[in-house]
């Protein structure tokens, strides 16, 4: 017999109303384990930089992420495991963005000026960076030295600045006898002093370093001081 047709006032649809459509199943989530960890790396990055390795907390960490704090054990092993991760991961960014740029084609002096100019960038847009490793020096570089990954990028950091300047000695325009770690080491430490000193050197002297025109002329000093440093012919060289 024909179905029952519905009072007035239920909710079933009349002949005029057609009916609503089932409901959409939502989509399965894709997982990306990749995704996933890097955007733990990032997150923990952040925190790592302001708390430091004690101070940081999984947890905290978890909270910021679309993974939970078992899945971070997961990835990592544990809360030192993460912090490696981040100590390689800032250093694999700042050694691949550098790799990419050709320095071996531009006279010597050009390519020094531009190692030097970008390294004093780099360091001054990644505070993260110099927190990260001011705060493994207080570990006495416990962790970094389990990174073979860390050491092969900074081997090779070293050969392109000894690239550079063996190229500028052939061309005789820097002097010979300079080891191309000294050449790192002037570079790294005036542009890292500029970021892990900036507050309390503003502080004490009234001078402002991350303002523009303070950041210039200081990204300025630095080549200069390296370049000539360099130099097979300059006054400012005592050993010419």
């Amino acid at each position: 017999m024909p179905a029952p047709r519905p009072a007035p006032g239920d909710d079933a649809p009349t002949p005029s109303t057609p009916p609503p459509p089932p409901p959409r199943k939502s989509a399965a989530r894709v997982v990306n384990p990749e995704a996933n960890r890097q955007n733990i790396i990032e997150v923990a990055t952040a925190e790592f930089s302001q708390h430091g390795l004690a101070g940081a907390r999984v947890d905290e960490i978890a909270s910021k992420t679309d993974c939970s704090k078992r899945l971070i054990y997961y990835y990592f092993g544990d809360k030192e495991g993460l912090y490696l991760a981040v100590l390689e991961n800032v250093y694999r960014r700042v050694r691949s963005v550098e790799s990419g740029l050709d320095f071996d084609h531009a006279p010597p002096e050009e390519a020094m000026r531009r190692m030097v100019g970008f390294r004093f960038d780099h360091h001054f847009q990644n505070r993260d960076f110099v927190r990260l490793v001011t705060i493994e020096n207080i570990h006495e570089a416990r962790f970094l030295k389990q990174s073979g990954v860390i050491r092969e990028l900074s081997a090779a950091a070293v050969e392109r600045v000894a690239r550079i300047y063996r190229r500028g000695v052939e061309a005789g325009v820097f002097r010979d006898g300079i080891e191309p770690v000294d050449i790192h080491w002037q570079i790294s430490a005036m542009s890292f002093y500029n970021v892990s000193n900036r507050d309390t050197f503003s502080a004490l002297f009234g001078i402002q370093l991350d303002a523009p025109g303070n950041v210039a002329r200081l990204r300025a000093n630095v080549i200069e001081s390296v370049l000539r440093f360099v130099a097979k012919n300059t006054s400012a060289n005592p050993q010419t």
